[in-house]
């Protein structure tokens, strides 16, 4: 019998343990060696409940503490148990047995350093040939009568006491969102900004390999909980991030509405306790948050186009005149005399870049959300009368996004109760007062575009927050004193540095200093001067890398040596791979950088390898370099490198890496200067951005030939050389004014924020 009950008589048991098996210490256990004739015991300190996996077999986790190792760091271990057995012991086992577990396998756990127990753990099974003998003083009625199993105790920290470095369980309220994406990876990512009661903010970067194991977040005002998420701080916010074991469940965040949890997990505890919880939170949102109603809900039928082209509804007529994509009616796909009936009811959307695939894959009749759409006003070229148009655009910006909606969504019901309500018949033969269709506007698809061209020129800039500011005159806030924010609407005159390239500057977060971006000729000198120590064989083929070393067979005969850092003592594909090279020259580095993850150059010391100067990178990723702030940083050992290395999935993203070696690292910045004016006067405000003003990442504009020239288009297009001051585009601007006193002198200046180039501009 692979689970038995043992009776304990004078502290020992009435039936002994098969004497073939050996007893095994905690601190003993390692992979790799055979335990089909030892035995663990342990204590058992906590039950999870009975659940199935998705192949339908049983599933039972048990936690056990080695009493003979109780002043141990570590003494508790996982054990998990398949099938029958997991079945049988969810029935009699209690919290304080003894457990014995015989003839088990022993794998690497991927919770334990969220959880601080052992690093492997047990499994168990029938098929495998293992035992389970609970010692117990009482057998009677233990099977018949078996007290329950205890679900884990969850202690979740509020947003505003997190703290970097810390893996934690939360609650948030979802207050923005970007559907789930194709990162530029092979992950899936979503990145979602979470408010609580403690008025904290958290913004979340979730990656998973699986679609399903992302949020499943629907809406603003969604509320989630997330286990094991890893906390960092960057920029001087925290930040969270997925880490081994992370684990999500959302609930729609309506008051009233039924507490369902979505999630593709079958694994998940959720107390009744936990109600109480997410009904407070429902309370709180509805009283301290702005959160809109629901976004609009389509009906949608698909039809493609040189462009790809949905034709939506939701059951109402739009009030104003829409553009109708002109498309032949062998394209269309749908119900030809539905589409036929709903022709004056629906609004088409042009879906671009990175949305297309998704908008492809649909289904005829998708309910769905699309966010972040947006909306022009222009006129046909022999029209004057002006039609509205929906286009999204490429890109995640503000959460832009399509999300494919559940039947089961209550939104969704409700919905299709209404659409089912709609009177058809009445809309078949009622002229279109609320369209415009242009289909003999545009003969071919040649001149869609050119119309399309022409319609993009109509906004140059995009507010991304406080809509409830009101334009102010350029007088107006020079005469007025700071700090203080403004939304205005002027015309850009003149910029600085004309030359594009000199605007991008290394700026650090911590100090507030500015420096130049170093010429690639100073690296190469530092690199030269470094590959005059020879490498240091002893410090080679460490547990956490291995190493390669050969000598050139130029004049020099330089040592060049290669440590590619492993990951479960294995040498992951390049993609994935964290390398430090020493002796390399510069040409050599950036070949290596085009096909690795991350090449760190290093040199070496007596006891270990160090980083080289901080006027050389301490990091390059693809084309770009990232230094380090040599006032703020405290550079560590490159040994504490391992620590990342021993993570389940290491990420290598430059803001850990910098963070275990001890490195504040310094970010790319657009630093400008614009010239505006609007007729009533004249100010210079400062640009200093990372990458929301242009949509372009500052990190990348230096070495990308393609992003330098979609710079310069823009700036043409802001401000066209040679153009009249009344021929340049209008610019919708936030600006907010503060004060610098040097010494006696005091002065105002003005910073642009909060506002980002029209995708569209070029």
């Amino acid at each position: 019998m692979p689970v038995q009950l043992l009776k304990i008589i004078k502290g020992e048991s009435e039936t002994p343990l098969p004497s073939h098996l050996q007893k095994e210490d905690l601190k003993h256990l390692q992979e790799g060696f055979d335990y089909t004739n030892k035995y663990f015991q342990g204590t058992v300190v906590l039950c999870y409940p009975l659940t199935k996996l998705r192949d339908g077999t049983d599933f039972f986790k048990v936690v056990l503490q080695d009493l003979n190792n109780s002043c141990s760091r570590i003494n508790s271990i996982n054990i998990l148990i398949y099938g029958k057995m997991a079945e049988d012991c969810a029935k009699v086992i209690r919290h304080g047995d003894t457990f014995v577990v015989a003839g088990f396998k022993l794998a690497k756990s991927p919770t334990a350093r969220e959880d601080g127990r052992h690093g492997c753990h047990l499994e168990v099974s029938e098929e495998a040939g293992s035992a389970i003998y609970v010692r117990v003083n009482q057998i009677a009625n233990r099977v018949l009568h078996a007290a329950p199993s205890v679900a884990p105790k969850y202690v979740y920290t509020p947003l505003n006491h997190l703290k970097d470095g810390t893996v934690v369980n939360l609650y948030g309220i979802v207050k923005f969102f970007k559907p789930p994406y194709v990162s530029k990876g092979t992950d899936y990512c979503s990145v979602v900004t979470l408010v609580d009661p403690s008025n904290a903010k958290l913004t979340c970067t979730l990656f998973r390999g699986n679609l399903d194991s992302l949020p499943k977040i629907y809406k603003i005002g969604d509320i989630v909980r997330f286990h094991r998420i890893k906390i960092r701080e960057y920029n001087g916010q925290m930040q969270g991030i997925t880490s081994g074991g992370f684990a999500s469940l959302t609930f729609d965040g309506t008051v009233g509405a039924p507490i369902v949890p979505r999630t593709s997990s079958k694994l998940y505890t959720f107390l009744g306790e936990e109600q109480k919880t997410i009904e407070e939170l429902r309370a709180w949102a509805a009283s301290n948050l702005s959160i809109s109603g629901p976004a609009a809900f389509f009906f949608f039928f698909l039809n493609h186009f040189g462009f790809f082209s949905l034709q939506v509804w939701d059951g109402t007529k739009c009030p104003y005149p829409t553009w109708k994509v002109p498309v032949e009616a062998s394209d269309l796909e749908g119900e030809k005399a539905l589409l036929h009936q709903l022709r004056n009811l629906t609004v088409d959307i042009l879906v671009y870049d990175n949305h297309v695939p998704l908008a492809k894959s649909l289904k005829i009749g998708s309910f769905l959300r699309i966010y972040s759409i947006r909306t022009k006003q222009a006129s046909a070229d022999n029209a004057d009368a002006s039609h509205v148009e929906f286009h999204l655009h490429g890109g995640t910006c503000y959460g832009r996004g399509i999300g494919v909606l559940p039947e089961s969504n209550p939104d969704v019901k409700e919905l299709k109760e209404f659409l089912e309500s709609v009177d058809l018949a009445d809309s078949q033969n009622a002229e279109s007062v609320s369209s415009v269709e242009l289909d003999g506007t545009f003969s071919n698809v040649t001149d869609l575009q050119s119309h399309l061209q022409r319609c993009q020129q109509l906004s140059v800039t995009v507010l991304t927050d406080h809509q409830d500011l009101n334009n102010t005159g350029l007088r107006t806030i020079l005469n007025s004193t700071a700090p203080q924010q403004y939304r205005i609407r002027a015309k850009l005159r003149t910029f600085k540095p004309q030359k594009l390239h000199q605007s991008i500057k290394l700026y650090c977060s911590k100090c507030n200093s500015l420096k130049e971006v170093p010429d690639g000729d100073d690296f190469d000198l530092i690199l030269q001067d470094s590959a005059t120590t020879a490498p240091n064989p002893e410090l080679h083929n460490t547990s956490w890398y291995g190493s390669v070393m050969w000598t050139t067979q130029d004049q020099k005969q330089r040592k060049i040596a290669i440590h590619f850092v492993k990951h479960d003592e294995m040498l992951q594909e390049p993609e994935h791979t964290l390398l430090m090279i020493e002796g390399g020259t510069l040409k050599e580095i950036w070949k290596l950088s085009r096909r690795f993850k991350c090449v760190i150059p290093v040199r070496s010391t007596k006891d270990d390898l160090e980083l080289l100067d901080f006027s050389a990178p301490f990091l390059l990723q693809g084309n770009v370099k990232y230094y380090g702030c040599k006032h703020c940083s405290t550079p560590k050992t490159i040994k504490s490198l391992s620590s990342l290395a021993a993570e389940q999935r290491p990420s290598w993203e430059p803001t850990e890496i910098a963070q275990v070696l001890g490195i504040v690292p310094l970010q790319y910045v657009f630093i400008m200067k614009f010239t505006l004016v609007d007729g009533t006067g004249a100010l210079n405000a400062y640009l200093f951005d990372y990458e929301k003003f242009f949509q372009i990442p500052a990190s990348e504009i230096l070495t990308n030939n393609f992003l330098q020239q979609k710079m310069q288009m823009t700036m043409n297009t802001l401000c066209p050389p040679g153009r009249k001051l009344d021929d340049l585009p209008w610019l919708e601007c936030f600006i907010k004014s503060y004060n610098i006193t040097d010494g006696t002198k005091h002065q105002v200046y003005y910073q642009i924020f909060d506002t980002t180039i029209a995708e569209d501009v070029v």
